[in-house]
């Protein structure tokens, strides 16, 4: 069972503090093996990246192996459904269509001094983009992540995707082929990431990285930051869910378990005004757990980080929202555009440096 709060019980707070402060980061010692993984990629090139390899996903490969051939990819991309081409591909399209609006304008002006001032907006030439192959493999962030890149203009990217035991995800290689990324390299890990920040004999180096990953790759990000750019060193999964009673709680669970499905560590919190609904909710979780093929992370991480808090109203489901600050947070209620306005949902004080990625949802 998740942890059950109600914000009318006596001790909540203390609680709800203890909640926060359960540990769910790596352990202090990733560090000091990251370091290593970076000196010794560093210093040997493809040969340390074949040696940790073969340790790490049981994969012997070469200097001439690292990158899938297109004959690999094509022989892969054949073994996808036509159902789910059809997604990828709308997907992509509805990615495509919402970054095209993000692009900045240049600008120039001269001012009463006589000073032509003004800024002027121009993509990197190069990116690495990591794609998690381990615990979970996921499509959607090779489309999240090479779409922007090419709708920047980004001239050459590169996927670095694990493929242990030589397994390689069908799904993740069209994703990149939807996406125009042509050279996909079969390493992971910490070192994947020291081998695009850096160049070794095979790989050249990049200019920005970005892409989740474990415990190590975010450890790596963190080391080789300054050397080339990252998009944010990110912690374990978390999604937060502000519903009330007019929700089906099975779709509810859905959306809890596709992070806690991420890895042991996620974390996945509902808080509603309505406790027979958060009832629902936490059995709809247990049902869905019968079934669901990563069953076993994703029941770990929601017995041990997962939550279902009980609040007085959506007023107070908004506050502790905010002192939450949650990576993904959804609004599952009526008029939830107006909730996510600024000043109602998120505050000043409650925000990170990168802002949590937010979903409003009405009834």
């Amino acid at each position: 069972m998740p942890h059950v709060l109600d914000t009318s019980e006596p001790g909540f707070e203390s609680r709800f503090a203890a909640f926060l402060a359960a540990g769910r980061e790596a352990a202090a010692d990733v560090g000091a093996a990251v370091a290593g993984i970076i000196a010794d990629v560093r210093a040997r090139g493809d040969a340390a990246l074949i040696e940790l390899t073969a340790r790490f996903d049981r994969l012997e490969l070469t200097p001439e192996t690292l990158a899938f051939t297109p004959e690999e990819i094509a022989a892969e991309v054949a073994k996808v459904a036509p159902e789910d081409r059809a997604a990828l591909e709308e997907a992509a399209a509805r990615i495509r269509a919402y970054h095209e609006r993000q692009v900045p304008q240049d600008a120039g002006w001269t001012d009463k001094a006589g000073a032509t001032l003004g800024w002027r907006w121009t993509p990197v030439d190069a990116a690495g983009l990591y794609v998690p192959g381990g615990l979970a493999s996921y499509p959607s962030s090779v489309l999240m992540n090479a779409i922007p890149a090419r709708v920047a203009g980004v001239g050459r990217l590169v996927i670095c995707a694990p493929t242990p035991g030589g397994r390689a995800n069908p799904l993740v290689l069209l994703a990149a082929q939807i996406a125009g990324v042509g050279t996909i390299y079969r390493i992971g890990g910490a070192q994947a990431v020291v081998a695009m920040a850096y160049g070794t004999e095979t790989i050249a180096p990049v200019d920005k990285i970005t892409g989740p990953g474990n415990a190590f790759v975010a450890e790596a990000k963190r080391q080789v930051f300054g050397q080339v750019g990252i998009d944010m060193i990110a912690g374990p999964s978390e999604v937060l869910v502000i519903a009330d009673a007019d929700n089906d709680p099975d779709w509810v669970a859905l959306d809890l378990l596709s992070q806690a499905e991420h890895d042991e560590s996620a974390q996945a919190i509902l808080i509603t005004p309505d406790a027979a609904f958060g009832q629902a909710v936490a059995a709809a979780v247990e049902k869905r757990l019968e079934t669901l093929e990563r069953r076993a992370i994703a029941g770990a991480a929601w017995r041990a980080h997962g939550a279902v808090i009980v609040t007085r109203d959506l007023a107070e489901a908004a506050e502790l929202s905010d002192r939450i600050a949650p990576e993904h947070l959804e609004l599952q209620r009526r008029s939830a555009t107006m909730w996510a306005a600024p000043t109602t949902c998120c505050p000043p004080r409650a925000r990170r440096a990168s802002p949590p990625a937010s979903r409003c949802s009405t009834s």
